[in-house]
């Protein structure tokens, strides 16, 4: 096997069957105009900017490729402010607030994360990329329609066949098929039984025999021979996150680079307790003592309101212990390199061992 399977790139336009992964508040413009540059397809993650950033960021990309580039946005049901769940969350907290003499009263305002809706809508409409790519399912058939209006190809992530399915049946044009191993937050949609999630390897064949549209390989694919791997069993392209995040265009913090360079393949855990949702990081003492699943964290996205002081305090002393550390279970895989360069080595690697054993 000396050539891939062309329905993706052909699909999206692109040269490479590589998506870099979207990840909110890891990687901007830099990093997603490099990627495109390169070959694959960029990837700016808009959950957690407001309309005017993803029009700057957007117009930045345009400036550095003319090339096809994404925009990922959340599907997430914003669920109403819940008082006595942030009062729970903080009393578990409270002895982390005492040990660093803070006020457990103290207002923190969590991250942003947005769902996708007619503001986002409509930015996609100005800016018009070439990819939109969602995460926790779909947005309401009217704003998809006016999505694929824009001229843009549409793509989502399924952590399993009956998502995959479900979003087939709904127009996607291609499926992400996340396994267990990746990072960042859990794209299932269907359901909240992360026990029995399929991993990457287990996943990827069963998706691509249950739909038509092109499969793309999510999760613990770091280097060549993971890609080469996805290809195999299927998949027409691969979407890699961890490995980006080793990059200069990274936007993480210097610990969460730390942490990333001394992972190894058991220093991950699923945990909801930085956001609400399932989502997989390297284990910190947070985690450890609290979660990693903890019963008393509040819904999606509010999580995160609770840990902001700590997070601030510790890291102001040199630790992690309340960061939120994404990565998938591969990272020990992942060397630092260039987002440009990654991408053409991770296909042209894949494809030389493919070639060797044909």
């Amino acid at each position: 096997m000396t050539r891939f399977d062309t329905r993706l790139t052909d699909l999206l336009g692109i040269e490479l069957p590589l998506i870099q992964a979207p990840m909110a508040g890891a990687n901007g413009a830099e990093m997603a105009a490099a990627v495109s540059a390169a070959g694959g397809l960029g990837s700016l993650p808009c959950a957690m900017l407001d309309g005017d950033r993803m029009r700057a960021e957007a117009g930045v990309i345009r400036q550095r490729t003319d090339r096809p580039f994404n925009m990922n946005f959340f599907c997430h049901a914003p669920r109403p402010p819940d008082p006595a769940a942030q009062d729970r969350w903080r009393r578990r907290l409270a002895a982390y607030y005492e040990e660093h003499g803070l006020d457990p009263g103290r207002a923190a305002a969590a991250p942003l994360r947005e769902p996708f809706d007619d503001r986002a809508c409509e930015v996609v409409e100005e800016v018009r990329p070439g990819v939109v790519s969602f995460h926790f399912g779909l947005p309401s058939g009217d704003l998809l329609e006016r999505v694929r209006a824009a001229g843009a190809k549409i793509i989502a992530s399924a952590t399993s066949v009956a998502e995959a399915r479900w979003l087939e049946a709904r127009g996607c044009d291609a499926i992400i098929a996340q396994g267990y191993e990746a990072g960042g937050h859990r794209g299932i949609f269907l359901g909240d039984d992360i026990a029995s999630q399929a991993g990457t390897m287990a996943l990827v064949p069963q998706i691509a025999d249950a739909v038509a549209a092109p499969v793309i390989a999510a999760g613990g694919i770091a280097d060549g021979r993971g890609v080469a791997a996805a290809l195999v069993l299927g998949a027409a392209g691969v979407q890699v996150g961890t490995a980006f995040l080793f990059t200069p265009e990274a936007t993480i913090s210097d610990l969460h680079r730390q942490a990333l360079a001394e992972a190894v393949d058991d220093s991950t855990a699923l945990t909801n307790v930085f956001s609400g949702r399932p989502a997989r990081g390297i284990v910190n003492r947070v985690m450890r003592e609290v979660g990693p699943m903890a019963a008393e964290a509040p819904p999606f996205p509010t999580a995160g309101e609770a840990l902001a002081p700590l997070k601030q305090a510790a890291e102001a002393q040199g630790r992690a212990d309340f960061s939120s550390l994404w990565s998938g279970q591969a990272a020990g895989l992942a060397r630092p390199t260039g987002a440009g360069e990654l991408t053409r080595r991770l296909i042209a690697d894949a494809l030389a061992r493919l070639s060797a054993v044909s």
